[in-house]
């Protein structure tokens, strides 16, 4: 069925605004102008900047027309939209090519059957029990010591779990120490809740500790954020004597540790956390985000005892509980096995990409064999806003490397994703597009 003359209309503007045609906060031609351009009547045009508006693509004002919006860095960097027309090199998420109808089919056998009434309402303590204890053993199949279920909390997601941890272990104006080049969702947090990303040197063993140790004595951050597994985005994995040196570090400090390890389960074999060194002062984070389905929003969070009580609260003060009907069927595929098949089946998916993408391309800096995503430099002919501009009018979607640097310094490199593209021909097309591009000039 064909869109809507607005809808078709919306993804022209858009179009335009992406490859900088309409720059920001320029004002955008008049309903009549472009109605004659389109061939179509002023009230389609009102309907698509409408459109555009509520997408927050620009805003509009009586009297004065319609305006470009700067993009937020969590927007430009990742772009989840899927389009035949386009190759998503952005979004890190499960590649979904057989792995759906597993899911459907989890889904589908979660309905049918009777299911205990409590799915349905409230229950005490931030989610099930048997949640908790399906929680548990997905850390435990991938390294972490953890010896009650009571220690594990429920959240929407790992998104969820970290702003939860920085609103309540860091006040407005703190400093969090981050890895120097990290996650823009992080950053996003951070900077939203009103704290301070500090960046940490890194090496290719991951956060340096000597560094650590310097910005903790200088910042006195409150926070310490680290990827030890597959980081993003650097794809490097820290060897277990750097993870017990940066657990000597903030053993020394007054400072807590937040490890985010949603990607442990690429790791060819178990690599103890951070958290097993120092329980008493880290949080350790999963999900099922990257290895099953980010819409299924299962987060896990191990807590210290002498923390429980508090976060439980806060995570029922602000939203009751995660939604129990995700983690139900989250626990039937961890209780039968299903959900390590999922996980390994990505795993080895992302080792015959990762291997495609090291021959292709040039410029590829990857620690790793089986990470959803390669660090790809440029040659200094391209500037990468510039790069990540000329592939989007090509049809490719990548990240641009700088949303990824805490302390804002240049860098030359671009984020790949190896996963959201299904098919193997198509990606395989697509990395030869990105290719050319790199080599045109």
């Amino acid at each position: 069925m064909a869109q809507p003359k607005y809808q078709e209309i919306a993804k022209a503007i858009l179009h335009l605004i992406d490859i900088g045609h309409y720059q920001v906060d320029s004002k955008l031609p008049t309903h009549r102008t472009l109605a004659e351009d389109y061939n179509t009547t002023a009230i389609t045009i009102a309907k698509a900047y409408k459109l555009l508006a509520e997408q927050g693509h620009i805003e509009s004002f009586v009297g004065r027309g319609s305006f470009v919006k700067k993009a937020t860095s969590l927007k430009a960097v990742i772009q989840s939209q899927f389009d035949d027309s386009e190759w998503n090199f952005s979004i890190l998420q499960p590649c979904y090519a057989n792995h759906l109808t597993e899911l459907y089919q989890q889904i589908e056998s979660c309905s049918n059957q009777p299911s205990s009434p409590s799915l349905f309402g409230y229950t005490e303590d931030t989610g099930s029990i048997k949640h908790k204890e399906s929680g548990m053993l997905w850390m435990q199949k991938f390294g972490l010591q953890v010896r009650s279920p009571e220690h594990i909390l429920l959240t929407n997601g790992a998104q969820h779990a970290l702003s939860t941890l920085i609103e309540n272990y860091s006040k407005p104006g703190d400093r969090i120490a981050v890895e120097a080049l990290t996650y823009p969702g992080i950053l996003s947090i951070i900077k939203t809740l009103g704290r301070h990303a500090v960046g940490v040197d890194m090496d290719e063993q991951g956060m340096k500790p000597e560094h650590l140790k310097a910005v903790c004595i200088e910042e006195k951050p409150s926070l310490v954020i680290a990827l030890p597994s597959h980081q993003n985005p650097t794809t490097v994995t820290m060897p277990l004597a750097r993870r017990k040196a940066i657990a000597e570090v903030i053993q020394q400090h007054p400072v807590w540790l937040i490890e985010d390890d949603i990607y442990n389960f690429l790791n060819d074999e178990p690599i103890a956390p951070i958290t097993n060194l120092i329980p008493e002062k880290s949080f350790y984070i999963s999900s099922l985000s990257k290895a099953i389905s980010p819409g299924l929003r299962c987060g896990y969070m191990k807590v210290p005892q002498t923390q429980i009580s508090a976060l439980a609260s806060y995570i029922r003060t602000m939203l009751w509980l995660a939604s129990p009907l995700p983690f139900e069927i989250a626990d039937r595929m961890i209780r039968s096995g299903l959900a390590f098949e999922l996980a390994n089946q990505q795993k080895q998916i992302a080792k015959q990409r990762q291997t495609l993408a090291n021959e292709i391309l040039p410029g590829v800096i990857s620690q790793s064999t089986s990470s959803y995503h390669i660090w790809l430099t440029l040659p200094q002919k391209w500037q990468t806003d510039e790069f990540t501009t000329t592939a989007k009018e090509r049809g490719m979607l990548v990240s641009d490397g700088q949303f990824f640097t805490a302390n804002k310094t240049s860098t030359q490199a671009i984020r790949l994703s190896l996963m959201a593209i299904a098919d193997d021909t198509y990606f395989e097309e697509g990395l030869r597009a990105l290719r050319d591009l790199i080599n045109s000039r």
